[in-house]
């Protein structure tokens, strides 16, 4: 039995939650409170879900038929099981097409993060965070292990580690004294990668933050159980304003790409795919959409719970 990573207890507060900075969908800034909650010290590795899956017998998004609904016209031959699997170019593309270096991995899973005959993770890297998990997977792990997912809020508040406003997880500096913090591409992205990690790191490999966590930057993103929205949603504003029984629905809704029926949530943190020159995301205000039955190379999560 792989033991369940350990909570650390982060006490509540007032904490200004976005940034005018960098990305539209950062803003504004305003202020939020957070209730004291429990998170995971780093996030769930590819053993420990391995043992979920042993126990519970559970099988991935990943690892099920597609639906061709989901899929309005796609070929029915093209929709076999798997994830997207990140594929280096061979060299400079347009950053603004990212189809350019993501693949659909026929039989990519947890198991086997970028294809059927690709590594084996829980053989080679069973200390990494386990990726290739959609938000329906993390939150039936979460389940399991008598947890749940974060908040957004909760996920930026604690990533900050009592840094109340600053760029990054420690602090306005990127690289103080020139020293790259996280696991993020070090390089030319998408095809030049000379030093670092060339792909995810173990869970502890970098420093923690203020709070005692791992990971809270780079390496992979993690799942929320917020909607996603192009902008904040300032609590007790009139864009906040709706419905309670309704809103969960309209903001599911809304979060849908174009032409989808599938929700998006809000990923937090950053993964090692992020690049200075590209996406500079690794900092606790960034945030990306992801659809809830996506599975990637470069997210994974991690767990909460209430504090008592």
């Amino acid at each position: 039995m792989v033991d369940l990573t350990p909570l650390i207890r982060i006490e509540g507060g007032t904490f200004r939650m976005g940034s005018n900075e960098f990305y539209a969908d950062e803003t504004p800034v305003h202020e939020r409170e957070v209730d004291a909650f429990e998170l995971e010290q780093h996030p769930v590795t590819t053993e420990q879900f391995a043992a979920f899956v042993e126990a519970t017998g559970y099988v991935t998004v990943a690892e099920r038929p597609l639906d061709p609904a989901d899929f309005p016209g796609a070929d029915p031959a093209d929709l076999v099981p798997g994830g997207l699997v990140f594929t280096p170019t061979s060299g400079r593309v347009d950053l603004r097409d990212w189809r350019q270096w993501w693949r659909w991995g026929a039989g990519a899973s947890w198991r086997h993060p970028f294809g059927a005959d690709g590594p084996d993770a829980l053989a080679e890297h069973p200390t990494h965070p386990v990726v290739q998990v959609s938000f329906e997977d993390a939150s039936a792990y979460a389940e399991w292990a008598g947890r749940r997912l974060p908040t957004e809020a909760e996920l930026e508040y604690a990533h900050r580690g009592g840094l109340d406003g600053a760029r990054f997880a420690w602090g306005d500096d990127e690289t103080p004294d020139g020293e790259v913090m996280v696991n993020r591409w070090q390089g030319h992205f998408p095809y030049e990668t000379s030093v670092g990690w060339a792909g995810t790191s173990p869970v502890k490999t970098f420093a923690p933050n203020g709070y005692g966590l791992f990971d809270v930057a780079g390496n992979v993103w993690e799942w929320t159980t917020d909607y996603y929205t192009p902008r904040h949603i300032v609590p007790g504003t009139e864009a906040e304003a709706v419905d309670a029984g309704a809103r969960p629905n309209l903001l599911a809704a809304a979060s849908a790409e174009p032409g989808s029926r599938i929700p998006r949530r809000v990923l937090k943190g950053g993964s090692h795919l992020c690049s200075p020159e590209y996406c500079l995301r690794y900092r606790p205000a960034a945030r990306s959409p992801q659809a809830d039955d996506t599975a990637t190379t470069h997210i994974g999560f991690r767990c909460a719970r209430t504090a008592g």
